[in-house]
Order: C-alpha cells, then structure tokens, then sequence
C-alpha cells in the first residue's frame, strides 16, 4: 500500500479489536493488486470511521451489523460478525433481540435463516473453547 492516513490506521486497529487478529491476517494476505483499493475503502469507511465512532457501543454496533446484514442477506458477513461479539460484548441474547427484530422489519424468512447461520457459529464457538 502506497500511502498510509491516519483513518487506515485507526481502522486497522478498530477491525482488528472487533474481527480478530487471525481473521485480518488472513484478510490482509489475500490482497493483491485487485482488492487492494477494497480493502482501503473498507478499512478506511467502515472501520476507521463507522466502526471508530464513539457515539454508540461496539456491543450495540455489533447488533446493528448483524441485524442490517442478516435483512439483507448477506449469511457469511453474518457468521463473521457473530464470531466477532466475542470481542464486541454483545451476548446471545443480545443477537436474538436484534434478529426478531429482523423477523418482524425485513421478514421471517431472513430471521429464520440468520437464526440457523448464529446458531451455528454459536456452537463453533463453543466447541473451540472445549479445545
């Protein structure tokens, strides 16, 4: 990356706080040439300025996201920002407040299938704290 602002940086931070140091790891080596503008945008917009806002909790942040993503669909940004509340503070019960809310606003269906998608990841989790 050519020049780096002080937004990248704060936003590099606040992503690896929320994701994980794995997780950004992975996502930092998978760039190339053709994503490199991407992962500027989004390290920059969402992280170093949404995400780096202090108005707002990163437990009712995590919420937010969850519920946006799972009304739209979007299942693996789902799972990801479920693994994710493990650094967030935002508890099981907290997503499940936020999904029914996605059940009676964006659709049962969309709910149902978030629902099954935190579960899931839900049971992950567990199963790597066994480990």
């Amino acid at each position: 990356m050519a020049d780096v602002s002080d937004r990248f940086k704060q936003g590099m931070a606040t992503r690896r706080k929320v994701l994980g140091e794995r997780y950004v790891d992975a996502a930092v080596a998978n760039t190339d040439a053709f994503t490199e503008d991407f992962q500027t945008l989004i390290t920059e917009s969402a992280w170093g300025t949404v995400w780096s806002g202090d108005r707002i909790s990163k437990r009712e942040r995590s919420m937010l996201t969850i519920a946006l993503l799972a009304a739209l669909g979007h299942h693996d940004e789902v799972a990801m920002h479920v693994r994710a509340t493990r650094n967030t503070g935002a508890s099981m019960d907290d997503i499940k407040e936020a999904l029914l809310h996605v059940a009676i606003y964006a659709g049962v269906p969309a709910a149902n299938h978030a629902f099954k998608i935190a579960k899931a990841v839900y049971a992950e989790m567990e199963n790597e704290k066994a480990d």
